[in-house]
């Protein structure tokens, strides 16, 4: 049995929960339902489905794909911005892990002396 104080999950707390329908998720936006498909079809995102089979977004998708119309919208191809934003997340993944190993070395890093 939960502890009494414990609240139950809410879906919608849930950064992954696929809450958005494409119509919603572009009106948010401010965009058009084929620059979220043009996403998916670049493996930037992949909305989950739901029953019917249309497409559903989590806020997490969301940021994403602000993030990448930002780019658009300073010039940058579609293809380019989908290539920039994998290649910020792997970096901050790559940092985030190297953070945790030297944690876990207690390495932490030194300051350079001249030589």
């Amino acid at each position: 049995m939960p502890p009494a104080d414990a609240r139950p999950v809410i879906p919608l707390d849930d950064d992954d929960y696929p809450a958005y329908t494409m119509g919603r998720a572009a009106e948010m936006l401010g965009t058009t339902p084929a620059f979220l498909r043009a996403l998916g079809e670049q493996r930037l995102i992949t909305p989950l489905r739901s029953e019917g089979g249309h497409r559903r977004y989590s806020r997490y998708q969301l940021r994403i794909a602000a993030r990448a119309r930002e780019l658009v919208d300073d010039g940058t191809a579609i293809e380019a911005a989908c290539r920039i934003i994998i290649l910020e997340d792997q970096l901050e993944e790559a940092q985030r892990i190297n953070d945790q190993l030297r944690a876990q070395d207690g390495d932490e890093p030194q300051p350079k002396t001249p030589t």
